[in-house]
């Protein structure tokens, strides 16, 4: 929401300043989704703000809800014509975790990332990023009685892991960050929120000094310079040694677990030495105790089916943890919640 807009109109209109945050709490706490259901504010008041301005800056395409209602994804069409996608998930009942994207499309080009064959077309404002959360807060109240059959419709946690690269919309992004955890406005705490990243060393070092208790979680996706500079084109300027140096950085600032993204690709990076190769390069970051590993098994999509690309078995992902566990490595494999309405990691693509 346009907060500088909404300000102007409650000015122009000769409102007393206790009114913004009337209106701030209805719409960032209260999950109201009209102006009509303010009720704290006049009729007169409410007509003004149904006619000068809208809630959200795109409007809503689509939302597609898996069949056990763990998770959903929204087709959100911007004022330009432009769509994104964002998801909202549930690892756990009652807990709610939202996947916000930060730019239409993407430059990085990882071969197997659905955004990635999209190209970039542009950054997202931090309105249009904010926005996205003020939506899913209001379509779970929305639904709590009836579609979700919730009791708790409180988002827990921000991930920035949807279309496009954070750090390359950095001042856009960091701008929603500060938004979300105004207490004024959604009031979140910085460790609810997390920034996934493919690898950018500067973002990496500029994030640990502006926002060091944010989560950070890095696409690493291969141990080797020659795999990930095959499949992450971003590689060739960020190569392993420069994140392992970026990464030393910023344990030296902040103290926080990092996350290592892993996705599980067939016969690619699945193999018993790329376990042995993964397992050496967390040792020699360093603070092995800070580095988790979250294993992915890959989502294909019509995107990227030209790439030819299959995931790893369940037994070969099982397999290769525990490669990882006999090497003393923290180690997961994460279970990809959004898979049914395409919205797992991988899969966004802004479908019209």
């Amino acid at each position: 929401m346009n907060i500088q807009k909404l300000e102007q109109i409650l000015k122009d209109d000769n409102q007393p300043k206790f009114r913004l945050e009337q209106i701030q709490k209805a719409i960032f706490q209260d999950g109201i989704s009209t102006w009509a259901e303010i009720t704290t504010i006049s009729k007169e008041l409410r007509e003004i703000l149904e006619k000068e301005m809208k809630m959200l800056s795109f409007n809503v395409e689509k939302v597609l809800v898996s069949k056990n209602k763990s998770s959903a994804e929204a087709l959100l069409k911007l004022n330009d014509g432009n769509f994104i996608e964002s998801v909202l998930i549930s690892p756990k009942p009652d807990s709610w975790s939202i996947c916000v994207s930060c730019q239409v499309g993407c430059a990085m080009g990882c071969r197997f990332c659905a955004t990635g064959k999209m190209g970039f077309k542009r950054n997202l404002t931090a309105e249009e990023i904010t926005d996205q959360i003020l939506f899913w807060r209001q379509y779970l109240k929305k639904f709590q009685n009836s579609k979700f059959k919730i009791k708790n419709y409180t988002i827990s946690n921000i991930v920035y892991m949807g279309m496009g690269e954070p750090f390359l919309n950095w001042e856009e992004v960091s701008k929603s960050i500060k938004d979300l955890t105004n207490k004024k406005l959604f009031g979140l705490g910085s460790r609810s929120l997390s920034i996934s990243t493919v690898g950018i060393a500067e973002g990496i070092e500029k994030m640990a000094l502006e926002f060091p208790q944010i989560n950070l979680a890095i696409s690493l996706h291969f141990a080797s310079d020659e795999k990930r500079t095959t499949y992450m084109p971003i590689n060739k300027k960020d190569n392993l040694e420069s994140l392992k140096q970026s990464l030393k950085k910023y344990f030296q600032i902040s103290k926080r677990k990092v996350f290592l993204e892993y996705i599980m690709l067939d016969g690619i990076n699945d193999s018993t030495r790329d376990a042995k190769m993964l397992a050496d390069y967390i040792y020699s970051i360093g603070n092995r105790q800070l580095l988790h590993v979250n294993l992915i098994r890959y989502n294909s999509t019509p995107e990227t089916s030209v790439e030819n690309l299959h995931p790893s078995s369940k037994n070969q992902t099982q397999f290769f943890k525990k490669e990882l566990e006999k090497l003393h490595i923290s180690v997961t494999i994460r279970k990809s919640l959004g898979e049914e309405v395409q919205g797992a990691c991988g899969q966004l693509a802004g479908r019209s």
